[in-house]
C-alpha cells in the first residue's frame, strides 16, 4: 500500500516553486479567488499556525483570504496579514446550531463571492460539506491527525473528511492510513507536508544574548549537556518513557528540559516527577513550560527527543530541530520516518524501549564534535530542502489551482 499511496498522492512533487508565489497570481483582468478557511478557533497550534500561513501565501498571490473561526487569540494575527476574520461558532456540535451554522456559512459564501472552502476539522467539515454541495463550490479537506474509529458512527464522522474535491494529508503515513481506512476515491488525495519558517528556525538568527536568557533563566551549568523534550505534557508524548531512559545515563553529566505546557495535566507531571525522584534523578530533570522562543531553546540544546509511544501525523517539532542544527532521537514510526534521515540528521529509535532510547542518547552525547558539526549541517540542509513553510503553502496553492482549472468552464 506504501508505493501505491505515494504514485498516487505524489502529483505536487514534481513542482519546482520559485521564491515568491507569483505562479498563482491571477491574470490582472479576472476576479481573484477567494478561499474560505474553517476550523473550530484560534487559539494555538499547527493547524491554526498552518490556516494563518495559507491566507498570509494567498494575500502574497493577489486571491483573497477569509477564516471562519469561534475566535481565539490569533484573530489579531490573521486580521495583520490582511486576511478576513468572521466569528461564528462553527465548532458546536449541537445539533439545534447545525442549520443555524449551515445558513450562515452559506450566506459568507454568497456575499463574498467564495470559490473555495478548506475545512480542517470535522465539525466544521460537516457544515462546509452540506453548503458547498448544495451550493456547487469546491470544498477542500485537511486530515491533520489520525482520528480514531472505534465503532462505526464514529467512522461515518470522521468520514467526511474524504468528502471533498480533494483530500490533503499532511504526511505519507496519513495517506496511506485513510487511504486504507476509508472507501473514497483515492486519486482525489494529496500529500502536503507541514513545514516550518525558516526565517525564524535558523541558527544564525539567534543571538547570544537570546541564548544566554534561557540559560539563566533554566539554570543551566556550564559544560553540562541538555537533552530536550519539546511537547505538551501529556501521556503519549513519551515523558515516562524518556524518564526511564535517562535513569540508564546515571554515569553521564546531563540535564534535561521538558518545554511544553503542562497546565492541564498537572496530576501527570506530578506522578513524572515521582518517577524522576524514585530513579534519582530529578535534579537533572526540569519542567520549565512553554516558550515563546523556540528557535533560541533549541540552540541551547545538545539533542532534541521526540519518544512518542504513538506515531505522530507528522511530528513539527523534529523538523524545528533539525532546522535548527540539532541532532535528533525520535521513536521510529509515523511522520518520524518521514522527516529524520536514521544515522545522518538524528537517530530513530524502537517505540516505547527505554533501553534503545537510552543507547541513542548516549551516543548523541559522546559523539565528536566533528561529528556533531557534520550532522547539524545535514539535518539544516535537510529541513531547508525538504519542509519549509513557503513550500507547504505553494503547494497547498498548487491545490486550489488544480481543482478551480478542472471546474472552471
Amino acid at each position: 500500500m506504501r508505493d501505491q499511496s505515494r504514485a498516487i498522492v505524489g502529483v505536487t512533487d514534481h513542482i519546482k516553486f520559485t521564491a515568491d508565489y507569483e505562479t498563482f497570481r491571477p491574470a490582472p483582468d479576472s476576479k481573484p479567488p477567494t478561499v474560505l478557511q474553517v476550523l473550530p478557533a484560534l487559539v494555538s497550534g499547527g493547524v491554526e499556525r498552518g490556516t494563518i500561513e495559507i491566507a498570509e501565501a494567498l494575500i502574497m498571490a493577489g486571491w483573497r483570504a477569509i477564516v471562519v473561526s469561534s475566535g481565539g487569540p490569533m484573530v489579531r494575527e490573521l486580521e495583520r496579514l490582511g486576511a478576513t476574520h468572521l466569528l461564528r461558532p462553527i465548532h458546536s456540535k449541537s445539533p439545534f446550531r447545525w442549520r443555524q451554522n449551515m445558513a450562515e456559512l452559506t450566506a459568507i459564501m454568497k456575499e463574498h463571492d467564495v470559490d473555495i472552502v478548506h475545512a480542517r476539522s470535522r465539525m466544521p467539515a460537516w457544515i462546509a460539506y452540506q453548503a458547498t454541495r448544495r451550493h456547487k463550490r469546491t470544498f477542500v479537506t485537511t486530515f491533520h491527525g489520525r482520528h480514531p474509529d472505534l465503532n462505526p458512527v464514529k467512522k461515518f464522522y470522521n468520514s467526511v473528511l474524504t468528502r471533498s474535491d480533494r483530500v490533503i494529508a499532511i504526511s505519507h503515513f496519513i495517506a496511506e492510513d485513510i487511504a486504507q481506512r476509508y472507501r473514497f476515491d483515492v486519486n482525489k488525495l494529496r500529500v502536503i507536508q507541514r513545514g516550518v519558517d525558516l526565517n525564524m528556525f535558523d541558527p544564525d538568527r539567534v543571538s547570544a544574548a537570546r541564548m544566554i536568557k534561557f540559560t539563566n533563566e533554566w539554570r543551566l551549568p556550564d559544560g553540562v549537556p541538555v537533552i530536550m523534550l519539546p511537547a505538551r505534557v501529556t501521556r503519549w508524548k513519551g515523558h515516562e518513557l524518556l524518564i526511564e531512559a535517562l535513569a540508564q545515563l546515571a554515569d553521564i553529566k546531563f540535564r534535561c528540559l521538558m518545554v511544553g505546557n503542562a497546565d492541564q495535566k498537572a496530576p501527570f507531571k506530578a506522578a513524572l516527577e515521582r518517577q524522576a525522584e524514585s530513579l534519582g534523578i530529578a535534579d537533572r530533570i526540569h519542567f520549565v513550560g512553554t516558550s515563546r522562543d523556540m528557535p533560541a531553546a533549541y540552540k541551547v540544546a545538545d539533542v532534541v527527543v521526540s519518544p512518542t509511544l504513538i506515531p505522530e501525523p507528522f511530528g513539527r517539532v523534529v523538523v524545528e530541530a533539525q532546522a535548527m542544527g540539532r541532532p535528533v532521537i525520535a521513536s521510529a514510526h509515523g511522520g518520524h520516518l518521514e522527516t529524520v534521515l536514521d544515522g545522518k540528521t538524528g537517530w530513530l529509535t524502537a517505540p516505547n524501549d527505554a533501553t534503545a532510547l537510552s543507547q541513542a542518547l548516549r551516543h548523541a552525547l559522546t559523539i565528536s564534535p566533528e561529528q556533531r558539526a557534520k550532522i547539524a549541517a545535514a539535518a539544516i540542509a535537510h529541513a531547508r530542502a525538504n519542509f519549509s513553510s513557503f513550500d507547504m503553502c505553494a503547494r497547498t496553492l498548487a491545490v486550489y489551482s488544480e481543482i478551480l482549472a478542472k471546474n472552471s468552464p
